[in-house]
Parts: C-alpha cells; sequence; structure tokens
C-alpha cells in the first residue's frame, strides 16, 4: 500500500481530477488484471490502446488512472491523473511503488544487436565468483541470486522489471546486471531506473520491422546512453563503427574497449580452440572457455565493465578464466563418431556471420560445415536472404529450415531465404521445412570430425507455429540425431 501522490513523484502531471491522497494497494497497466484499490495507467499500445478499458477496469475496483486523454464522463470515486506520456509514467511509478530498488544495488544495463545475453550472463557469474551476490536481467533467464525464473522478453515491463530488482534487494543482492533491448528503450520500459553504467556491444541489422530503419534502430541504442547520468560509466565499442555514435550526448563517464583501435581495454587472441582461447587481455595472458572473436569483444567488455566497477584486476582475471558462456550460445555437443555439433542463437545476417567464420577458423583439415537455418516469422523480413547468403558463403552444405513461423507460412518464409542464394550456390542447399528433420539430415550427412551448426533458437524450448508453443530444444534434437549414427 502507498499513497498515490507518492507513486506519481517525478512525473510531470498535466491536470489531476480528484483526491491524491488515495492509498494504492496495485499498479499495472493490463486491464485484465486490475483490481481493487488500485492504479490503472492507460498505455498506448502496438496492438491495442489501454484508454479503452478505463470503464472496465474501474468496474474491477481500479481508484484511479493514469492517461494520456481524460475519459468525457469521470468517476466521483476514481482520481484521473493526464499525463502526457503515460509509456514513461508507468516506468517511474513502478520504481517508485516498489521504491526505486535500481537505486539500492549497482544496476549495469547492456545494449546492442549481438552479445548482450553473453555479457549480461558472464557479468552475473563474474561477480558471483567474486563474492557477490548479483541478479541477472536476460533473454535466457532471470535470476535473483542463486533462484531462477523464467524470461518472457529480453527486457521486462517495468512493473514487473522493479519487482524482480525489488526482490534482488531483499535478497542482498550487490549487483544487477540486465540486458537492455531497443524496444525497451522505444517502450520506455527503462524509465525511472538508476543505471551505474551501460555496455554498448554491437549494432548490425535487425529489428527493422519494429523500428522501420536503421537510423531509428541507432537511436533507440543510443537513448539509453542518453540517460545516463555523470555518476555512471558508459563502456563502447571501439570497433564499432557506431560506437563513438554511442556516447556523443551522455553524461557518463565514457571508456571503450576493442582489439584493433585504441582503447581503455586491449586484448588479442594468441591461441583459439573448440574448448576456448588464450587472450592477451590489458597485458595478462589469460585461458577463457568461450571461442571466437565474437567472444573475444564479449569477454573484454566484462573485463573493462569490472573493473569500472571497482574489481581487482588479478581477481577479475582469475574468476574470467572458471565461466562458462550463456545457454545456447557456441554450444557444443560431440557425437560418439566425432562429429561437432554446435547450437547457437545466432538469427542476424552479422551473428551467423561471426559464428561460422569462428567455425571455419577453428577446423584444421577442411572438415564440413553443415549449417541448418531459419528465420523467424512475424519478423524483419529483408534480412532472410541477406542471413541465407551468408550462411551458403560460409558453409560447405546449407539446410534452410523453419524457426518459429509464428502466423506465417513456413514455405513462404523459406522462399523468401531462398531469395538469396545464388544460382552456383544452389547445388549445396536443401530445403527442409521440419526443423526436427532438417537437423536429423544434417547430423546424416555428416563424417566423423565435420561441424554442424544449428542456428537460430539457441536456448529456447519451444518452436512458436500460429500462437501456439510446441516442445522443441534444438541441442536435445541434435543429441537424440546423433545417437541415431
Amino acid at each position: 500500500m502507498m499513497p498515490l501522490k507518492d507513486i506519481l513523484h517525478g512525473i510531470p502531471v498535466q491536470q489531476v481530477v480528484g483526491n491524491l491522497n488515495v492509498s494504492i494497494d496495485q499498479l499495472g497497466f493490463d486491464s485484465r488484471k486490475a483490481g481493487a484499490n488500485s492504479l490503472f495507467v492507460a498505455i498506448r499500445g502496438v496492438h491495442t490502446d489501454g484508454h479503452r478499458y478505463i470503464s472496465d477496469v474501474i468496474a474491477q475496483g481500479a481508484i484511479a488512472v493514469l492517461c494520456e486523454t481524460l475519459p468525457e464522463s469521470t468517476n466521483d470515486d476514481v482520481t484521473y491523473i493526464q499525463v502526457a506520456d503515460t509509456a514513461f509514467a508507468l516506468g517511474v511509478s513502478a520504481a517508485n511503488y516498489y521504491g526505486n530498488p535500481s537505486r539500492k544495488l549497482k544496476l549495469v544495463g547492456v545494449t546492442g544487436t549481438n552479445g548482450k545475453t553473453t555479457v549480461a550472463t558472464l557479468l552475473y557469474k563474474l561477480f558471483r565468483e567474486l563474492g557477490y551476490e548479483a541478479g541477472l536481467l536476460s533473454t535466457v533467464e532471470n535470476r535473483v541470486g542463486n533462484r531462477v525464473l523464467a524470461a518472457t522478453h529480453t527486457t521486462p515491463d517495468p512493473v514487473a522489471l522493479n519487482a524482480l530488482m525489488n526482490e534482488m534487494v531483499d535478497g542482498g543482492c550487490d549487483y544487477c546486471f540486465m540486458e537492455v533491448s531497443s524496444h525497451a528503450v522505444a517502450q520506455q520500459r527503462i524509465a525511472g531506473l538508476n543505471f551505474a553504467g551501460g555496455i554498448f556491444t554491437n549494432i548490425t541489422h535487425d529489428h527493422l520491422d519494429f523500428h522501420g530503419t536503421f537510423d531509428a534502430y541507432i537511436k533507440a541504442k543510443k537513448t539509453f546512453f542518453d540517460g545516463l547520468d555523470r555518476y555512471a560509466f558508459a563502456l563502447t565499442n571501439a570497433d564499432d563503427k557506431n560506437g563513438e555514435v554511442m556516447l556523443q550526448n551522455t553524461f557518463a563517464h565514457k571508456r571503450a574497449y576493442g582489439l584493433t583501435h585504441m582503447a581503455d581495454f586491449k586484448a588479442k587472441v594468441i591461441e583459439s580452440h573448440f574448448d576456448g582461447m588464450l587472450l592477451q587481455l590489458d597485458g595478462h595472458e589469460v585461458w577463457v572457455k568461450l571461442v571466437g572473436g565474437f567472444n573475444a569483444y564479449n569477454i573484454l567488455a566484462v573485463y573493462g565493465a569490472a573493473i569500472l566497477l571497482e574489481q581487482e584486476t588479478v581477481k577479475v582475471l582469475t574468476a574470467l578464466s572458471n565461466l562458462s558462456g550463456a545457454e545456447g550460445r557456441f554450444d557444443i555437443t560431440i557425437s560418439k563418431t566425432g562429429v561437432i555439433g554446435i547450437v547457437d542463437y545466432a538469427h542476424t545476417p552479422d551473428a551467423v556471420k561471426n559464428v561460422l567464420e569462428t567455425i571455419r577458423g577453428l577446423r584444421k583439415n577442411g572438415e564440413q560445415i553443415i549449417t541448418v537455418l531459419g528465420c523467424g516469422g512475424d519478423r524483419d523480413k529483408t534480412k532472410r536472404p541477406e542471413m541465407a547468403a551468408v550462411a551458403v558463403g560460409q558453409s560447405d552444405k546449407l539446410i534452410i529450415t523453419s524457426d518459429n513461423p509464428r502466423t506465417e507460412d513456413p514455405l513462404q518464409i523459406i522462399r523468401e531465404m531462398e531469395a538469396g542464394i545464388s544460382e552456383k550456390d544452389r547445388r549445396s542447399v536443401f530445403s527442409i521445412a521440419d526443423r526436427k528433420e532438417a537437423i536429423r539430415a544434417a547430423c546424416h550427412l555428416a563424417q566423423p570430425g565435420d561441424i554442424v551448426l544449428v542456428a537460430g533458437k539457441g536456448h529456447e524450448k519451444y518452436q512458436e507455429i500460429n500462437g501456439v508453443r510446441h516442445e522443441f530444444d534444438d541441442k536435445a534434437v541434435l543429441a537424440n540425431a546423433f545417437n541415431e549414427q
């Protein structure tokens, strides 16, 4: 229970109709969940407008409404608060309602197209290894200390976000590491949060179905750094052409990491194998269990953030050598016949390129690379032919299949991917709509020593078809196919 006037602290209010001294028992934006003595925030969403349900939530017991447009008729027993942006107001009010938990721990946000999950997960694991209690908010899972909670979004909605961080505070967490998606920034899901630092990984083609243009996508990422205060750090990738752009208008302390350009934190890959790589990291040699140039960047970002969070260099390097990556990221399984299977979440052209280039660099004797790749439905269509073109160019054989078709026809998605394949490459490409059969076919084509990459779904344990999620685990299907060999 909290006074309404305290929940509204820091929100620019245009007009109030009613009493601000009422006590609120519940805060939310889903009209179906509104209950007695609740504050309902009317959000204008992609699919519906919360303003349409104001009368419904009042009938369900709501006693206060945050809205951008006041209803034509008001209820004397209800307080109406008009604001310019209810999405922003929801974030701030949720933070206030839960006692501003982001100010009671050190919150670090990670944004970028690729690498967010790995960087956030490694930071969580690193600080646990260093003896701290920590929380994690990621695409794969959310964690409050040791407790694992299912993740439904890369960045949760503001109410869930602040509720989770409040649990972290109650659980004694010192740090929280979270992925900050471009959707979350654009939709004001991080409004009201206090970040101790922000990390930029990279930016490439993705989410144009939502943002419309690449410039809008960049702007969404940049807005996160624009909002950091002067007590925070902003750590960017010096080797990404948009890395400097991200920090142009931030008040935070600017720092950079990189493998090739001048940077505050530097690294070099000395050796690379399927079980890990040897890095020279700021003048120190360290063996890590992750593989590939893209993971060298991820490790470097984690190292830089840890140093900026005032951790001791030797302790950080020692802990880094003990860490494994996130589930479904370059996740290796080896068959009894010696075929190497790799499950990876790569679902953008750049991510597919990075993973395949890493595999090509690791193979010793020209072993076949057989790639299984699909593209999600109801998402950015422009990347489909690009992903197929990248995959066929880096693979010996490519099997195009279904990913999460959602409401689209899987065969139409496959046809759009096939459009990116040249005539001369078609003889090395197969199209199998059934993902399980596609993975099985790749394993049957493989000889001992060959590498089978299953890309696109990574950690996901489902396949979404026409709004229904069916149980599906790439790693389990791959293991079963290996057992059939």
